[in-house]
């Protein structure tokens, strides 16, 4: 083979991933396209991640009231509660405070609904991390589970990761915390359902581990639990109209798939180290609530919708503001 035939054939080659990330960039744009109706925004069922230092005793009752002021529109918080130990075990004294933030809680914000957040990494070969497959370990998840909502929690919300699209083990950690907790909110946070065809083998060849759930898995995890909270951050677009479309594409899909009888939160990032550093300059909260209002606009209103931000001790003013004008008041000015 001339060495002319060579370079026109890895010039082929080089030619065929380009021309997919033009398309899907192409497919990205068009999805931030239209105007928002004035009626997609905030209906005041939103939520927040809260960091760790709300149960460890760095966080007092004054904290609590300060906080208050920010959550008007907001019907949830998760409050970082972990990790688990890598058997699944939770021990008490990892949330030395939280009796004392539920008696703040329950006193000062009595209609925000306040959930454990549980975690842990979860990767079978490796014995520093958690392994969901074991059933031992997954009956000491949900004691750990059980045992917060039996101090006052008013539910469970889980983030393990990564999680294998389609893993079995982690459903089932849903049916039996469910059936031990009862009626208490269980609440899960979710990767990102695929966007287009192959990008799971993609990111997993690139990113070396799963960031996308199929649309079947994410319909199974939605129809399990009270609500699902997609991380629609990190999505490495490096400009803010594709991170727009993004979320626009992500909130569209998980519209179809989740139940009306199940919440759905689309996590905005208020914060500012991102995994990939294009995603700073792309991803906001104000670009977040738009692909939102977008989407909502397109299917029609689902009054259980709403914006998840993550998280509070990275949150800037300007995170709050764009929270504010973008989302919570978006038709106002």
């Amino acid at each position: 083979m001339t060495t002319r035939r060579v370079l026109k054939w890895l010039a082929i080659i080089a030619a065929v991933p380009l021309t997919l990330v033009l398309i899907v960039a192409a497919m990205l744009r068009l999805d931030y396209a239209g105007t928002p109706a004035p009626w997609a925004k905030s209906t005041g069922n939103d939520a927040l991640w809260l960091g760790h230092a709300w149960v460890d005793g760095r966080r007092t009752a004054a904290d609590v009231n300060t906080l208050a002021a920010r959550l008007g529109s907001m019907k949830d918080v998760y409050v970082h509660s972990g990790p688990l130990d890598a058997n699944g075990t939770l021990p008490a004294a990892k949330y030395p405070n939280a009796a004392n933030l539920l008696t703040w809680w329950k006193a000062r914000l009595p209609g925000v609904r306040i959930s454990a957040w549980l975690g842990q990494t979860v990767n079978p070969d490796d014995e520093g991390h958690l392994n969901l497959a074991d059933q031992a370990t997954r009956a000491r998840v949900v004691a750990g589970a059980k045992a917060l909502v039996d101090l006052g929690f008013d539910g469970i919300h889980y983030d393990f990761e990564p999680v294998d699209d389609g893993d079995a083990d982690y459903l089932a950690l849903m049916r039996e915390t469910r059936q031990a907790i009862g009626s208490a909110v269980l609440s899960v946070a979710t990767h990102q359902i695929e966007p287009v065809i192959g990008a799971t083998f993609l990111f997993r060849t690139v990113g070396g581990h799963p960031k996308y759930w199929s649309p079947e898995y994410f319909r199974q995890m939605a129809e399990l639990t009270d609500q699902v909270a997609i991380m629609t951050y990190d999505s490495w677009t490096p400009l803010q109209s594709l991170y727009g479309g993004y979320v626009a594409r992500q909130t569209a899909m998980a519209l179809e798939l989740t139940p009306d009888t199940t919440d759905l939160l689309i996590g905005a990032p208020a914060y500012h180290d991102h995994m990939v550093g294009i995603s700073d300059y792309a991803e906001s909260v104000a670009m977040a609530a738009e692909g939102t209002r977008l989407a909502l606009t397109d299917h029609g209103p689902r009054p259980n919708l709403g914006l998840a931000l993550y998280i509070d001790f990275a949150a800037t003013e300007e995170d709050w503001r764009e929270y504010e004008q973008a989302w919570v008041r978006a038709t106002e000015e």
